[in-house]
């Protein structure tokens, strides 16, 4: 099993941010009493959700015990727990069901959609964001080295991020009988430093494939997909482009 380094996730905390207030600035709840951060990861955007709505009991769940040490220690004041989307059960129905870039961690998720907006209370509103950058070099490079040898046997059988298009999502939450808004927007991201495109994705999606390797070969590993993302990605005078194409979805039951 792979664990999250909430430092490094943070590393680009604005870009990340971003696709979260994009997300919630489409959710017109007047006044919720129970907000929700499915996936709430470190707690930086959490703790946007009680700005957001001051009179409402905000609450995150992560199932990373690191992300949930990183959030309680954040002194946001938001109630912060561990748990698993797929099981968790709110403590009342919820008003606002956010989760930010983590469906597309649970195989099978859109089996799990019914579950989800079966939490709401009525009226309530179902928002998240996936990326929809899977084929994009800064995934594909690491799936393809992790195919060769001598790394393939050791990370076989890795957690993979996977997610649908906006059209995928729109009809399964209208056969629900949610009224949805669906949108994808691609990103340019200026990233600065050395290697920001593996920073980035070594904090993501490539970290399962990275912790998989043994000490003795990882460091070739990361040098060559070190060297491949600055090929598929140069640098250039105001830096480097990581175009990112995300995916949201903001649904609300009768």
């Amino acid at each position: 099993m792979h664990t999250w380094d909430p430092d490094r996730y943070l590393t680009y905390a604005d870009e990340r941010g971003r696709p979260f207030l994009d997300l919630i600035a489409r959710v017109d709840a007047a006044d919720p009493r129970l907000v929700v951060d499915l996936g709430c990861g470190p707690g930086n955007l959490t703790s946007l959700l009680a700005r957001r709505w001051p009179g409402a009991e905000v609450m995150g769940v992560d199932s990373s015990p690191d992300m949930v040490a990183a959030a309680r220690a954040g002194g946001s004041g938001v109630q912060v727990e561990l748990g698993d989307l797929r099981t968790w059960e709110p403590p009342a129905p919820v008003d606002v069901l956010v989760s930010n870039a983590a469906l597309q961690w649970v195989p099978g998720h859109l089996e799990l959609l019914p579950r989800l907006v079966g939490h709401l209370a009525p009226g309530g509103w179902f928002a998240f964001q996936v990326p929809g950058n899977f084929a994009e070099p800064s995934h594909e490079i690491y799936r393809q080295m992790g195919a060769e040898e001598p790394y393939v046997d050791h990370v076989r059988g890795v957690a993979e991020p996977d997610a649908h298009g906006a059209a995928v999502y729109l009809r399964r939450l209208q056969d629900l009988g949610s009224t949805v808004d669906a949108w994808e927007t691609t990103y340019l991201h200026v990233l600065t430093g050395e290697d920001p495109v593996f920073t980035w994705v070594s904090g993501t999606g490539a970290r399962p494939t990275l912790q998989a390797l043994p000490d003795d070969l990882r460091p070739g590993f990361e040098a060559e997909f070190r060297r491949r993302l600055r090929v598929a990605y140069p640098s250039g005078p105001h830096g480097t482009v990581l175009p990112f194409r995300r995916v949201f979805v903001v649904a609300r039951v009768p």
